[in-house]
């Protein structure tokens, strides 16, 4: 039995090249992992094995490792910083007891941290932050602190100071031991020299440790009691409360560095043993029953307990599928049979791996706190709960966002089409974000994810990895219909046909709902002018026509329907004749009710060089955006700007162009809108035109 207080499962998110990848390689090296560091910029990053990885510089999907440090184990996550990822990072926190928070020394919180930082604020998910890349022209790292604050709205524990700043940057100073830690010889991290505080910065260290201690010992009152009087507690007592107060989400401690050149690592490494929970310390995972509501009991970390556990990932590769898995409590044995809660199957464990990257390692067993991978596994997808048959449960389920872009894609050979079918099957199975369709009308098969990159990424595993050449048609935008008015109508269905009839007659109300809303039903019939057990046929009828709104046959949103009368009749009423009422009851009336199309509007984060704002600004007015914010910082200009989806394609390669290649963004979806009568002209033009040709 392993002890779990030497376990640490933890994340390391960030933006978008602030350095995950490479602080990742770099705590491999360290601890022995592997023997020479691959670096991002050359595609030989150890977690980075997919070719699409390697060749754009970016990580796509999480990559799982397991090494030790001052004989804890740690089950690493190395995450993926681009928005279109982002489920990756969502599901991977889920799982994880603690993170590390990376951020540019120059770029300080980018739009992307942001979403990361409020998605590991909902899993409550302690942190440690780390600024990186301090040895870059302009960086910061007390800009950085600041930012951490005022944009996070975080309380940073700062634990360091770095000494010497860009090309000159030597080192750190440890606030808690009054030590500097320099490192002489960028290829060698595990060569470092423990000397004095430098001269002038002796009074900077003592400022900001006062501080340090004052936030620490507010964890506990007899301390700060002692404190306050002039008596300085232990290193440990010292020690023991940032931790608590790490766990609490009180504070995060913050250290620095610069991965790439190999400096400051192996204090992140102690903090991460030192202040970041394992597995018993966090709050427990909770039991839901099959509708996803807490039933009062939790998945205690224990060995001793039934076993409960998560599969979090879904990941195809040359050996068959692998389901990555966390275990909460309980153990699990090569052998055993255990319960999938939510198709109520069983299945066999046949073998189980250790992941590193790309490599494994067998196993016989793992138990309460170890994160896994399952080879073979059938009917299993992301967000499922394994468990004992003899006591099943459901661990609270992931919630995935709605796909917001579209394409049409075919196999450019007719051959190609059962090989695209298994491959894109296997996909939907890994990657919940990423959904695919059929379009009755015309046949094709349509791909939807969460933006471009999504889906650019998707196409080009499907032609390398399945060998599927495809036509990719033009993306297309998730549009919505909805209605502006409130009417009151009256509908009756009656149908004479020797023997029993039909009739069902109903008077009802639609009107606008609030935005975001869906579809709601209620009814205020009184006196059972309509008997009560008609109502669920009567919302089932308006509930199916909802698929296909009167403007151009899309999916109509926030309406409000409300029946108050109507009539029945002995014998001929059913519930097949009141469904087909509310049926033809939508048909009348909706085009009535001032019906419209609106469209996906996404908060956009555009990041510009000072000289390149106005071009920006100007830039995103013509696409039809409303700029909500602008944030003046060391290095440039952030832009927050509510745009409509359908304007924002190719928007990359424009910002680059118009910034001299430094622009960055990230966008994601907000909420939907009206849109303008000429937009709406061309969007219903363009539907009738697809109807025709198909």
């Amino acid at each position: 039995m392993s002890d779990l207080s030497l376990y640490r499962n933890i994340g390391i998110f960030a933006h978008v090249d602030a350095g995950k990848t490479t602080t990742t390689e770099r705590i491999l090296k360290l601890t022995g992992k592997i023997h020479k560091t691959g670096e991002v910029h050359d595609g030989q990053a150890t977690t980075d094995f997919m070719e699409q990885e390697q060749e754009r510089g970016i990580t796509i999907q999480s990559a799982a490792t397991t090494c030790f440090w001052k004989d804890h184990r740690l089950n690493i996550i190395d995450t993926p910083g681009h928005v279109d990822f982002t489920v990756e990072v969502y599901r991977s926190l889920k799982v994880l007891d603690g993170g590390v928070g990376v951020f540019c020394g120059s770029g300080g919180v980018e739009p992307q941290s942001e979403t990361n930082w409020r998605y590991a604020n909902e899993s409550e998910v302690a942190r440690l932050i780390f600024v990186n890349k301090l040895d870059r022209v302009g960086a910061d790292f007390y800009r950085v602190v600041k930012q951490v604050e005022d944009v996070l709205g975080a309380n940073p524990l700062v634990m360091v100071l770095p000494i010497g700043r860009e090309d000159d940057f030597i080192g750190v100073v440890d606030l808690l031991t009054r030590k500097a830690h320099t490192w002489p010889d960028p290829g060698n991290p595990e060569k470092f020299e423990i000397g004095d505080v430098p001269e002038d910065m002796v009074d900077d260290v003592e400022e900001w440790r006062e501080k340090l201690i004052e936030m620490a010992v507010e964890q506990d009152d007899d301390l700060m009691e002692q404190y306050l009087e002039g008596n300085e507690p232990s290193l440990d007592e010292i020690k023991h409360c940032i931790r608590e107060g790490t766990r609490k989400l009180d504070f995060f401690p913050t250290y620095c560095g610069s991965a790439f050149k190999d400096k400051g690592i192996q204090l992140v490494l102690d903090a991460v043993v030192d202040f970041l929970p394992n597995p018993t310390e966090v709050d427990p995972q909770p039991l839901t029953d099959e509708a996803g509501e807490p039933t009062g009991e939790v998945a205690l970390v224990s060995a001793d307990e039934p076993l409960r556990a998560l599969a979090f990932k879904i990941m195809d590769d040359r050996f068959g599928a692998l389901t990555f898995v966390r275990v909460y409590s309980g153990k699990l044995n090569k052998g055993d049979t255990i319960l999938n809660s939510f198709t109520g199957k069983t299945e066999r464990i046949g073998r189980m791996v250790e992941m590193h990257a790309n490599d494994r390692a067998e196993l016989n067993s793992a138990q309460a706190g170890d994160i896994i991978a399952i080879v073979g596994m059938k009917n299993v997808q992301t967000g499922h709960t394994l468990c004992d048959p003899k006591s099943p449960c459901t661990l609270e389920a992931m919630v995935f966002p709605e796909p917001v872009i579209s394409i049409a894609v075919a196999p450019k050979d007719k051959g190609g089409a059962e090989k695209m079918g298994i491959a894109i099957g296997k996909m939907v199975a890994e990657d919940p974000s990423f959904r695919v369709e059929t379009d009755e009308d015309s046949g094709e098969t349509i791909l939807k994810g969460m933006g471009e990159l999504h889906l650019d990424v998707k196409v080009d595993i499907l032609k390398r990895t399945y060998g599927v050449e495809l036509d990719v048609g033009k993306p297309q935008v998730a549009y919505r219909e909805t209605i502006t008015q409130e009417i009151d109508d009256s509908y009756t269905h009656k149908k004479q046909s020797g023997g029993s009839g039909q009739f069902g007659k109903i008077d009802y109300r639609i009107k606008p709902g609030e935005p975001g809303s869906g579809y709601q039903f209620s009814s205020t019939v009184v006196g059972g002018n309509v008997p009560k057990e008609f109502f669920p046929a009567i919302e089932k009828g308006f509930q199916g026509m909802m698929e296909e709104g009167p403007v151009a046959g899309f999916p109509v949103l926030d309406v409000e329907i409300e029946l108050y009368d109507g009539a029945f009749h002995a014998v001929d009423s059913s519930a097949i004749a009141f469904e087909l009422a509310a049926k033809g009851a939508f048909r009348q009336s909706m085009p009535k009710a001032g019906a419209q199309l609106i469209e996906p509007i996404m908060k956009v984060d555009v990041f510009t060089p000072d000289d390149h704002v106005g071009d920006v600004i100007g830039d995103l007015n013509r696409r039809r955006g409303m700029i909500k914010d602008q944030d003046a910082g060391a290095t440039g200009v952030r832009i927050k700007a509510d745009v409509p989806l359908s304007e924002m394609f190719g928007y990359i390669g424009h910002l680059r162009t118009m910034t001299s290649g430094r622009g960055q963004f990230s966008m994601e979806f907000s909420h939907y809108m009206p849109c303008p009568a000429n937009v709406a002209e061309d969007v219903v033009a363009e539907v009738q035109e697809r109807k025709k040709a198909s």
